[in-house]
């Protein structure tokens, strides 16, 4: 059996992920904008928070 206590711990890279996340999100949105406007925007958006909150609900 290996002895784990040797390594240190992984490093926390959520917060990292989610701003890269974010970042991504926002020029996928921009690009979807200036391609063919704010009502696909505006429906992807509509779309990812019910499927944010479905995820959500069945995960809790």
């Amino acid at each position: 059996m290996r002895n784990d206590q040797d390594r240190p711990r992984a490093p926390d890279y959520t917060t990292a992920a989610l701003t890269m996340l974010g970042v991504n999100l926002m020029w996928i949105f921009m690009v979807l904008w200036a391609y063919a406007g704010f009502l696909p925007v505006l429906i992807l958006a509509v779309f990812l928070n019910r499927a944010i909150t479905h995820l959500e609900a069945r995960l809790a």
